[in-house]
């Protein structure tokens, strides 16, 4: 069982959940655990918590850790970030948590380890072309996978569209800030997902995001070139992404040393 077992971690702010994943299936393996994020999530706050959360569970050292974290990554370098604290600005993410754990461990955007679990497990799963992930929620996310393979980092929820960052006006938390019904909100998504489909013409888009449940109040209401459809992963994605892209990683690192 452990050559198919990654562990992933999904970073929030709020809370840190974390599970290990039997990778044939894209499930957890064992029930997920959650602890609240620090007060002060300073980069070595964070550490103990994710040392706490993968020691209790009975993992095997050579199980990789995929870290699904709030921010854009280069090569596992935090590049900047909004929602913890700004000390994690240039901090090496798997270094780091190599040196709290033991295991080997991979840093990616969590929208992009969102993208990842909807292609191999989810609602993208044997789609070739390019498919666009986005995550509706306090901003939005997003990960474009083109013939299987990741472009990093896309944050295309930070477009400028009509004057605004696009997620100040299109994300699910200005619906609930402005008191939105959902056609008065689909109006807005329609207006950002063709300026995507303008520049990048997807062949299929998901949406995720916990608002992503209630996708039959708004998705029919969408006039787009592309399919467009719900994620199946929901609140698991982060967590599978992350772990399917931990255990690519070490594969790359087997090959390499043979």
């Amino acid at each position: 069982m452990a050559q198919h077992l990654a562990f992933g971690i999904d970073i929030g702010g709020s809370g840190i959940k974390g599970a290990p994943v039997d990778l044939r299936t894209g499930e957890f393996a064992a029930d997920r655990v959650r602890i609240p994020t620090p007060d002060q999530s300073t980069p070595d706050a964070v550490a103990k918590v994710l040392a706490e959360l993968v020691g209790s569970f009975d993992l095997p050292q050579e199980a990789p850790i995929g870290v699904a974290f709030p921010a854009p990554m280069d090569h596992g370098v935090v590049r900047f970030i909004a929602n913890l604290d700004q000390s994690w600005k240039g901090v090496d993410l798997p270094a780091l948590l190599h040196e709290s754990t033991g295991h080997e461990v991979t840093a990616v955007n969590d929208a992009d380890a969102a993208g990842i679990s909807e292609q191999r497990y989810g609602a993208a799963q044997g789609r070739d072309g390019t498919v666009l992930v986005v995550t509706l929620g306090t901003g939005i996310g997003s990960a474009l996978i083109v013939d299987g393979v990741l472009v990093p980092n896309t944050e295309l929820g930070h477009l400028e569209i009509d004057g605004f960052d696009a997620e100040s006006r299109a994300a699910d938390s200005a619906r609930e800030r402005e008191g939105l019904d959902f056609p008065a909100w689909a109006g807005r998504l329609q207006r950002y997902f063709e300026t995507v489909e303008m520049l990048l013409s997807p062949d299929l888009i998901v949406v995720g995001g916990g608002v992503s449940k209630k996708h039959a109040a708004f998705l029919p209401l969408l006039d787009l070139r592309a399919t467009i459809i719900p994620a199946k992963l929901r609140n698991a994605a982060g967590i599978v992404g992350a772990a399917a892209m931990a255990a690519t990683e070490a594969s790359k690192g087997h090959q390499r040393k043979h």
